[in-house]
């Protein structure tokens, strides 16, 4: 995401070179999920669109049943309308992360990292972002970090973590 610039080598985005490129054309590239996602004092809707502004309801509604989040979304007295508080706190956190999952969906960017994206998630929920996960990466570029290993179990390629240092 070019937060940081890299010390030595060069990181590369279909071909370029990540400094070379604008920061606009780097994010729209890109998606980042979190353990803790940010809400917006917004409504839902808003929140998820995010990902895409000008995003139509029936994608943000897509979106949010690939995350495991549209049927919780629909028991609310507002639905999408409902307005979260501020920083998300009217949601638990697992709802705040299927939103933020969501957003990435939304986004539908080549490159997506995801760092301990069900960790705050139980095991249905996790199985069925999982599923999307897996259905929708295609030509996309995912990199996946996690601690648990049902996560773990959609990589391709899995690097582990010893004496900080991948093995």
């Amino acid at each position: 995401m070019r937060f940081w610039d890299v010390d030595a080598g060069r990181v590369m985005v279909s071909g370029m070179d990540v400094k070379d490129a604008p920061t606009r054309r780097l994010r729209d590239m890109e998606s980042y999920v979190t353990q803790s996602t940010w809400l917006f004092h917004d409504t839902i809707a808003n929140n998820i669109a995010v990902g895409k502004p000008g995003a139509s309801m029936e994608e943000i509604m897509e979106a949010a049943k690939k995350a495991s989040v549209h049927d919780f979304i629909m028991t609310l007295p507002k639905g999408y309308d409902t307005e979260v508080g501020e920083l998300g706190d009217t949601l638990s956190g697992g709802e705040r992360q299927r939103i933020g999952i969501a957003r990435a969906f939304l986004h539908d960017a080549p490159f997506v990292l995801l760092d301990e994206p069900t960790s705050n998630l139980d095991a249905l929920n996790e199985g069925v972002i999982l599923k999307s996960l897996k259905e929708e990466r295609g030509q996309k570029t995912m990199i996946l970090v996690s601690h648990r290993r049902s996560t773990m179990n959609i990589a391709e390629e899995v690097y582990e973590m010893a004496n900080g240092r991948i093995s």
